[in-house]
């Protein structure tokens, strides 16, 4: 079965690589030639993965016609700023109804919407499945070298569900099915966030306590805001919630968490949120989740912390504190 995976980056050489290793015939398509050239004649990223051989059946073409002809299914993993526009070049090249698997984490920058529903709104019904995506604590690092992992095939549909469980699913991944969309977008969001702030916490030389509180009231913020958006409590407590979060907020392999350290030592975000080089899905998914939930009313004191910090130049040490000398109440509550 041909399978298209929409960018050579670190996620989508690891998902390419599970798809071969379960004998799909896998085309990558990117922008970068040298990328391009070092995976189809060294089978070989070293952009993203030092000294590390993938599997040799992974091919790579910059022409996009060529990566879709007869594929079964699109996997999508660009940065979300640019997804609606590689969407708008798919769309004239589609001939037949394919599986679109997004892969991708945050918001379009446009609309504020999730990856799915930009999927919908852009790609017609007559040429596509319902939507699924690929979400749950997986580092592309750990992925490469074939570690253990545990993942989540999110679909309305459970039927698609459970065909992107069984086109990825193998010996060293293990692919569940989930059912709650929204649950598990808006979580995969939110932890990109709560990863910022623990990167923050070990740049200003804080230790495990806090790292501790901070996971945990986040994760408290996570299923208020979550639920509020439509998602399930079961969702924030499996691997698209909690198990995301600690795998995001407590790795170095984490852009999240490197951008958050270097808040942290430089005491400024300023030159992070300038970073046009890097995409930090943090940043964004920060100031999307704040503003919508100040417009309705949602405690987030975090997200707010975090926010102040990226877009107002806050101080780090100031925001903890501000956090620490809130009003007491009772855990359950607050």
């Amino acid at each position: 079965m041909k399978i298209a995976v929409i960018g050579t980056g670190s996620w989508g050489t690891s998902l390419a690589q599970v798809l071969c290793d379960n004998n799909h015939e896998v085309l990558m398509y990117g922008i970068e030639e040298k990328e391009i050239e070092e995976i189809n004649t060294q089978h070989m990223n070293t952009k993203f993965f030092s000294g590390v051989r993938i599997n040799e059946k992974i091919k790579a073409s910059n022409n996009l016609a060529e990566c879709l002809e007869n594929a079964h299914a699109i996997v999508l993993v660009v940065p979300t700023k640019v997804t609606a526009s590689v969407l708008e070049e798919i769309k004239p090249l589609l001939k037949n109804k394919v599986y679109f698997i997004n892969a991708s984490k945050g918001f379009d920058p446009k609309t504020n919407e999730r990856m799915s529903e930009t999927i919908r709104n852009i790609i017609p019904e007559a040429f596509r499945y319902e939507v699924a995506s690929i979400i749950g604590p997986s580092h592309a690092e750990e992925v490469i070298l074939r570690m253990y992992t545990a993942i989540c095939s999110v679909s309305l549909d459970d039927n698609v569900a459970k065909y992107v469980q069984e086109l990825f699913a193998n010996d060293y991944l293990r692919v569940y099915t989930l059912a709650d969309e929204v649950g598990a977008e808006y979580g995969v969001a939110i932890k990109n966030v709560l990863a910022l702030c623990s990167g923050i916490i070990t740049g200003i030389g804080l230790g495990d306590n806090t790292r501790a509180a901070l996971l945990t009231r986040g994760l408290h913020e996570m299923i208020r805001y979550g639920m509020f958006k439509g998602g399930q409590l079961d969702t924030y407590l499996g691997l698209t919630g909690i198990g995301d979060l600690i795998v995001t907020a407590t790795s170095e392999h984490s852009r999240n968490f490197q951008a958050g350290r270097r808040i942290g030592e430089e005491k400024s975000a300023k030159s992070v949120v300038s970073d046009t080089h890097t995409t930090i899905e943090g940043v964004r998914s920060c100031k999307v989740i704040y503003e919508d939930a100040i417009k309705n009313g949602i405690d987030l004191p975090i997200i707010g912390e975090c926010y102040n910090i990226l877009f107002n130049d806050s101080d780090p040490i100031t925001a903890i504190k501000n956090l620490m000398a809130r009003k007491l109440v009772s855990e359950r509550v607050g």
